[in-house]
């Protein structure tokens, strides 16, 4: 079996597998129970000030018979005193020297309440902190949460306050409402931090109440925007990670967030570069047990690849995540369809009549007396549409075909271009 061991900037936990913060790390018996089910590490739902919360506070985007594929929340960090997580965090680490705990801060923008809270959560023995610059409601009225994330210089200097007095590494979770998540993460690094944390939760509105005319979930009549999570927003996730993994300016260990709920999602975030992953909704929806499947399938991918040890896979397709403009324009696909497994539904016909390039046509078959889908390969555009849309998979495949023409990208054409233009006037 594989060694699944991470080191995370410093923190080191039996898997990569993590909890992150929010309802499932709210307390010590909780934690303890994930920790006894096998998850590697825990980020203990969000300290600070003592907060109010409201009910209700949870809502889900169900998509067909498919339960949870989004989920929304209202909900403000813990609203357990301080003492009684502290007291709590002390008692899993002394049961679970191994695992990894991390403590997620979020308090006023002020150096000495930084300081204070820091020196307090170290003192139980906590592995590392996680620096809550990401909940996009409640707390950002009030100048923390995403109201720091969404501000460089703010990121920047708050990390700089706690790493004067943090003995253990710095994780700086960063929020997506923004629009270019590098530039918060670059601040997180030039403030010290030792890692970085991604995505928080979206800004949303997850429905309204056709009958009442409600915000969903609304609270005695008025809703207010929460945190989107959940499977829907993974490939957002994702790409957050894969831009700020190429990034140089970065350039420290990433804990990927967003949608992870198998071990194939988790062994696509560290292929992008996370070192770690940590995973909330899926928990919510289907209890700890879950990392036991991803444990398996983890170990299973790694022997299967003859590869030792998970740390050996992280950022190995960073090198292929590129600007549109290195694409190969010369590269083709085609769409075929397989005949023998195809049910005649025609989607792929409509598809490409409505949406794309009107190159499958309907042809008469003599020999069977049936109608069969054909693609005309010289019109193909490869956009895929119509793989997307059948409803049996591997009826239509994507089929490279040559074109005897070199790889030539964007940027190659226009430099050719531009050295024409430069050998005429020259």
């Amino acid at each position: 079996m594989a060694d699944l061991r991470i080191n995370l900037g410093g923190i080191e936990s039996p898997n990569p597998f993590w909890l992150a913060s929010a309802p499932p790390t709210n307390s010590g018996y909780q934690v303890q129970r994930a920790f006894e089910a096998g998850w590697g590490g825990a980020v203990w739902k969000t300290l600070g000030d003592p907060i109010i919360n409201t009910t209700s506070r949870f809502a889900a985007l169900h998509l067909g018979s498919r339960r949870v594929v989004g989920f929304n929340n209202i909900e403000l960090i813990t609203d357990r005193p301080l003492e009684e997580n502290l007291k709590e965090i002390s008692e899993t680490k002394k049961r679970f020297p191994k695992h990894a705990i991390i403590a997620s801060l979020m308090v006023e923008p002020r150096r000495e309440k930084w300081h204070e809270i820091v020196k307090a959560v170290e003192a139980v023995g906590v592995d590392g902190l996680e620096l809550n610059f990401g909940c996009p409601h409640g707390m950002a009225e009030r100048g923390m949460g995403s109201a720091v994330g969404q501000q460089p210089d703010l990121v920047r200097q708050q990390t700089e306050w706690v790493k004067e007095v943090a003995e253990t590494p710095v994780i700086v979770k960063l929020t997506p409402n923004i629009t270019d998540i590098r530039y918060t993460a670059r601040a997180a690094s030039q403030g010290g931090a030792d890692a970085v944390s991604m995505i928080n939760t979206i800004n949303s509105l997850m429905g309204v109440d056709l009958d009442r005319w409600l915000p969903i979930p609304h609270v005695d009549g008025k809703g207010a925007h929460g945190g989107y999570c959940g499977p829907a927003v993974k490939p957002i996730a994702l790409n957050m990670v894969a831009e700020c993994a190429r990034d140089p300016q970065v350039g420290i260990p990433i804990s990927g967030i967003g949608g992870i709920g198998t071990w194939r999602d988790a062994v696509e975030f560290l292929l992008m570069g996370a070192s770690g992953v940590q995973i909330c909704t899926a928990a919510m929806h289907h209890g700890f047990r879950i990392v036991e499947d991803m444990i398996d399938g983890l170990n299973n991918y790694l022997d299967q690849r003859g590869i030792a040890s998970v740390m050996e896979i992280v950022g190995k397709a960073v090198h292929t995540y590129s600007d549109w403009n290195n694409l190969n324009l010369n590269y083709k696909v085609v769409a075929r369809i397989h005949e023998e497994t195809c049910i005649h539904c025609n989607k792929c016909h409509i598809a490409c009549e409505d949406a794309s390039h009107q190159c499958i046509d309907i042809v008469h078959n003599e020999q069977t007396g049936r109608e069969t889908l054909v693609v005309r390969e010289e019109d193909c555009v490869g956009c895929n549409l119509c793989a997307i849309v059948c409803p049996v998979e591997g009826t239509i495949e994507m089929v490279e075909v040559p074109t005897s023409l070199p790889p030539l990208s964007w940027n190659q054409r226009q430099a050719a271009l531009a050295a024409n233009e430069d050998r005429e006037t020259g």
